[in-house]
């Protein structure tokens, strides 16, 4: 037996003779050594499909004024179902935030990031094209900044918000599309890895454009502790990484980091009109 174990059993041992308190303290460490285990393979799972990870962008678009989405995330987030194929690492906004999220002026409403800070435009579409997920019906989507404060005396002046307009559609007019996809697996999730694809298609040839494909993994193993979520926490271990600055003076959670994600990638093909 090596000196590490036995150090660890005479520990346990102190002031205890009774075979029960053996019997736990065993057990004990044979609990943390699987947990430790599992830990390590999954991480190396992980580093190995994160070989594959990346943003591929196969062709840009210029002055592209809207944008026509597949699929909307749904309001609620998965915090810690292991087998759920709602594509945590995906995971942005939901519902109507997700669908704000892509118009013009949504970020900041309309305020300038500080160029210290964030590096990223965020610009936003003129519209967006997106089936109801209630009744299936087709809505074009714009934004406006709402100012409450000028006919509602309760309200703080100089209150602003971002609300959106929704006008039913007869037919889509975006050229194109964005959908989202778990590609986990079985044995993945079993090592609470999930596996994400994103990607942008021209709906008048088919073509994709752009795709990304990410993993994260929760090295923690499902472990609910203290009120943990496992996917929140397995976005710090994410490929690609959710943070989009260098300095690490103005680095968050990963969780933290997840919105607005997709608009950040979506830019990068369809480069929004000015």
């Amino acid at each position: 037996m090596n000196k590490r174990i036995l150090t660890v059993l005479a520990r346990c041992l102190v002031g205890l003779t009774a075979s029960a308190a053996l019997t736990g303290c065993i057990g004990g460490m044979l609990e943390r050594r699987e947990a430790r285990i599992r830990s390590e393979t999954a991480y190396a799972m992980w580093q190995e499909r994160c070989k594959k990870s990346g943003e591929f962008i196969y062709r840009t678009v210029d002055n592209v004024e809207g944008v026509y989405l597949l699929k909307v995330r749904p309001q609620k987030t998965n915090f810690g179902d292991q087998f759920k194929l709602s594509d945590p690492y995906g995971d942005d906004m939901g519902g109507a935030g997700y669908i704000k999220s892509f118009l013009r002026n949504s970020y900041r409403e309309g305020k300038e990031a500080p160029e210290s800070k964030e590096s990223f435009p965020r610009l936003g579409y003129h519209y967006i094209e997106a089936e109801e997920q209630n009744n299936g019906k087709l809505y074009r989507y714009t934004g406006r900044i709402d100012e409450p404060w000028k006919t509602n005396s309760a309200a703080l002046e100089g209150y602003t918000r971002f609300a959106l307009t929704a006008t039913p559609a007869s037919n889509r007019t975006a050229r194109y599309g964005l959908t989202y996809e778990d590609i986990s697996t079985r044995e993945e999730r079993e090592y609470w890895i999930a596996g994400s694809l994103l990607r942008i298609i021209d709906l008048q040839t088919n073509e994709v454009i752009a795709e990304r494909i990410g993993y994260m993994v929760d090295l923690g193993q499902g472990n609910r502790a203290g009120g943990r979520s496992p996917w929140l926490f397995a976005a710090d271990h994410a490929c690609p990484d959710f943070h989009r600055t260098p300095n690490p003076k103005y680095r968050v959670p990963g969780s933290s980091a997840q919105s607005w994600q997709t608009l950040d990638f979506v830019e990068k093909a369809l480069k929004p009109a000015k």
